[in-house]
């Protein structure tokens, strides 16, 4: 560059990276209403994950009866991948997984989800994270079959579940009555956009 030429512009926003993280999903989902929908939609989603962790920790009775919850010695994912809910072909990989570190990966895995989706942090992680989890346990239950639980083979809640935390992470809906504008914020979390 000579001396007769001058830097280009740079807008407000290149010049603050915080500050661009601060609108993105305002420049996303322009529609006030619609930021607020997905608000709602993360905030469902999220307390559905932290309830889950709740009930298998402490046995709250709905899905979890208080003598197999976690604290009383129970096994949360050992239960289920052992169980009779499991079915089709892959029974004899999703038991070969089931153990003590599958027990405290899962409900590591429920929690972090359920607070981090929540607090509207997080979302990309977490709607990786969630999908992969959902996914294997829609396949542990092997909806295309005849004896299959599932009322639908191809779309059911665990699909819908980790089709909600994709669209609340692609769509910044953490910023809306979360903590994502301050989350995005940080220094950490600029250096490391997986992060957000």
């Amino acid at each position: 560059m000579t001396a007769l030429q001058t830097p280009p512009a740079r807008s407000a926003e290149s010049a603050n990276p915080a500050k661009a993280a601060t609108v993105e999903e305002t420049r996303i989902v322009t529609i006030a209403s619609g930021r607020r929908w997905l608000a709602v939609l993360r905030l469902a989603t999220g307390f559905i994950f932290l309830w889950a962790f709740l009930d298998k920790t402490l046995g709250l009775g709905f899905s979890t009866p208080p003598e197999r919850a976690w604290i009383s010695g129970g096994t949360p994912s050992q239960g289920f991948l052992n169980s009779d809910s499991v079915i089709g072909p892959l029974k004899p990989f999703f038991a070969s997984i089931a153990s003590p570190v599958s027990d405290v990966l899962f409900m590591i895995a429920m929690l972090a989800i359920g607070v981090a989706v929540l607090l509207g942090v997080g979302l990309r992680i977490s709607a990786v994270v969630g999908t992969v989890l959902m996914v294997a346990m829609y396949l542990a239950e092997w909806p295309f079959g005849i004896n299959a639980a599932s009322t639908n083979p191809l779309v059911d809640y665990h699909i819908i579940y980790a089709l909600a935390l994709i669209v609340t992470a692609v769509l910044a809906a953490g910023d809306t009555w979360g903590l994502g504008r301050q989350w995005k914020a940080l220094p950490v979390v600029q250096r490391n956009r997986w992060l957000v």
